[in-house]
């Protein structure tokens, strides 16, 4: 029997009566207790006292000692937002056994319901200071979180050990540390300290700058002067490991010189390049204004014929002293720990310190001028193989730290990810051969970096900009619409990376059979076998599939990441066994069959593809020294 149709309104009115009838509640409002920060002094100093002597099970032991001006409400709070994390980080979790008291009487505390990093209490009538006691429980495995304590070494980060009172600027809180290590040990830190009695006091200096500081502890220990007043502090999980060549320490130190020869000023008093050597601690690269954190594996410098390694990181993170401490996106700046951050500008922070990274290290002798093509030649093609460039324009992925936490992605290519370090690389490619091509070779990028970030020598304070300070900039270079072009290239949505740079110097991206050294000393470090730019998917530890490019012929027949390879046209799986396949099939009509294996189900899939095997390289259009080879030139 049919039923009869009901007009849409008389459809709509029959049912508005049974959504009235359900319960309808208003929120409870959200009020924000945690006072707001003000930029005036904090009455007294903080004492941090901290016990890192339990290498075995990872445990920090923390005393602080807190002034307070008056009884009453009382917020504390443990860091949340951390510069260079780009997101909100803290570990909160791992804060544990929590006491604190006034007056040698234990006082209550209360975690916030809306801000879990803050701790409410109220001081009672008469109290001077509190005192406050935790352990912070750190990762003994990486699935806990970064390890950053070892038999060996220790990574001290003073956010992890310590509150702080709400309602000020962090740069107005004086604090005082004193830290115990291992007996024996060494320790490094952009903050001065002296040793009495085995313990670390370090000087007296605002909260800001004393998390903007963290510490390199080690059992084994080596130290080189690179320059007056920058210092290379390496820990290792063996002593072996500390044996760098005096060329290699040579090149650390044309780093430092061609580094001050690009920007000018120093935007520090002393620097230290903290340093580890480890395949225990977990890897780093973390800026600051008078350090940086380094994670690397052992065979840093033992290694070092091998390939270039990890040798980008020291570049990278020495250039965001000048581009991402001192010279700050203006949403970026923060008063405290609490307040968000906002990453708009990130393509300038992460990205041209992207550039100049590769840019010093081949300047420096790090790494060859033929190794930092090859490295361009993987980035260019990495983007310009990656689809989601379609839809997700670059500005976007700057908000990629706070959406995706750095957490793995099964489609990258059409995903993106922190897409603003290498896209933006390339885009300040570009505008250096746009400012060569306009003063006939005249300036270049070099001229903008010694204008934007060579001021106040010495001042390691912030110095915010906008985009148009940087267009702005630009424009005292070359005169151009340089606001706009930053603008077409930060929101356009386009196939294929934005390329001129290189295309303008005098290079352009190919593809070959045979793998660059640099492609080389990635998969061997990576553990990976790169099939990428041919079947469309790179295969990792295990057999199994770590990457898979978007509508490639992988992709299309289903492959996913963790498939695993079994076989080969039924031969056993090995990257041997495939790249010989992939070459066959190129003068053959057969596809290529794969056995794969997803959890307990196993398939064959047939892979039409005849194109063999594939991978970037930069291919040089003339014989000139180009725009691109005198960019890399030392100074």
């Amino acid at each position: 029997m049919k039923s009869a149709l009901l007009p849409v309104g008389l459809l709509l009115a029959s049912a508005s009566p049974a959504i009235a009838q359900n319960s309808a509640p208003q929120p409870l409002p959200i009020v924000d207790t945690i006072p707001a920060p003000r930029d005036v002094d904090y009455p007294g100093t903080m004492l941090l006292e901290v016990d890192a002597t339990d290498t075995q099970r990872g445990i920090f032991d923390v005393k602080q000692t807190i002034p307070v001006a008056a009884a009453g409400p009382m917020a504390l709070l443990f860091p949340k937002w951390l510069p260079g994390n780009h997101a909100p980080r803290g570990e909160i979790e791992k804060l544990a056994g929590l006491e604190i008291s006034a007056n040698g009487k234990t006082l209550n505390w209360e975690r916030d319901d809306v801000d879990v990093y803050a701790f409410h209490i109220d001081v009672p009538e008469g109290a001077r200071t509190l005192d406050v006691r935790f352990r912070f429980i750190s990762a003994t495995n990486s699935d806990q979180g970064r390890v950053v304590m070892t038999p060996s070494i220790i990574n001290l980060q003073w956010e992890k050990v310590s509150l702080y009172p709400a309602g000020w600027y962090t740069r107005r809180i004086p604090v005082k540390a004193n830290v115990r290590y291992p007996s024996g040990w060494k320790a490094a830190s952009g903050l001065p300290s002296r040793v009495v009695g085995g313990v670390y006091q370090y000087e007296t200096t605002s909260y800001e700058t004393l998390v903007d500081s963290p510490v390199f502890a080690g059992r084994y220990m080596r130290q080189e002067q690179l320059s007056p007043k920058v210092r290379l502090n390496i820990v290792a999980d063996e002593a072996r490991y500390l044996a760098a060549k005096p060329e290699q320490i040579e090149a650390h130190r044309k780093l430092v010189d061609q580094a001050v020869k690009l920007f000018g000023a120093q935007h520090y008093d002393n620097y230290e390049f903290l340093l580890s050597l480890s395949d225990e601690l977990g890897g780093i690269g973390l800026e600051h204004h008078r350090s940086s954190e380094n994670g690397v594996k052992p065979g840093y410098f033992t290694d070092w014929d091998a390939g270039p390694g990890s040798r980008n990181l020291l570049p990278h993170e020495f250039t965001h002293s000048w581009n991402g401490k001192y010279r700050r996106g203006a949403d970026l700046f923060t008063p405290d720990f609490r307040t968000p951050m906002r990453n708009s500008l990130l393509w300038v922070y992460e990205g041209q310190t992207q550039f100049w990274g590769y840019v010093l290290q081949a300047r420096s002798g790090l790494v060859s001028k033929q190794d930092t093509l090859d490295a361009y030649a993987v980035i260019a093609a990495q983007l310009d193989n990656r689809p989601a460039r379609g839809w997700r324009d670059l500005e976007d992925t700057t908000n990629d730290p706070i959406i995706s936490a750095r957490r793995p992605k099964g489609w990258v290519s059409y995903q993106r990810s922190e897409d603003y370090y290498n896209e933006g690389l390339l885009v300040w490619m570009e505008v250096d051969s746009m400012l060569r091509a306009q003063t006939r070779g005249a300036r270049g990028l070099d001229d903008f970096a010694s204008a934007f970030f060579g001021q106040k020598d010495g001042d390691w304070g912030v110095a915010p900009y906008t985009i148009e300070d940087v267009a702005a900039t630009l424009n005292g270079i070359a005169p151009y619409d340089w606001l706009a072009f930053l603008q077409q290239r930060l929101n356009e949505n386009a196939a294929g990376a934005p390329l001129k740079g290189f295309t303008n110097s005098g290079y352009t991206l190919v593809y070959t059979e045979e793998p660059t050294p640099v492609i080389n000393n990635q998969q061997k470090t990576g553990d990976y076998a790169d099939f990428f730019y041919s079947l469309g998917f790179n295969v990792g530890k295990g057999n199994k599939v770590n990457a898979v490019l978007w509508d490639s012929p992988a992709f299309k027949q289903g492959i996913t990441v963790t498939s695993e390879l079994v076989a080969v046209n039924g031969h056993a799986y090995s990257a041997e066994e495939l790249k010989a396949a992939i070459t066959a099939a190129k003068t053959g009509r057969d596809p290529i069959r794969l056995l794969v294996r997803a959890g307990d189900r196993f398939r064959e899939v047939a892979i039409d593809y005849h194109g063999g095997l594939r991978y970037p390289r930069f291919r040089k259009t003339g014989t000139q020294a180009s725009a691109l080879d005198k960019l890399l030139e030392a100074r």
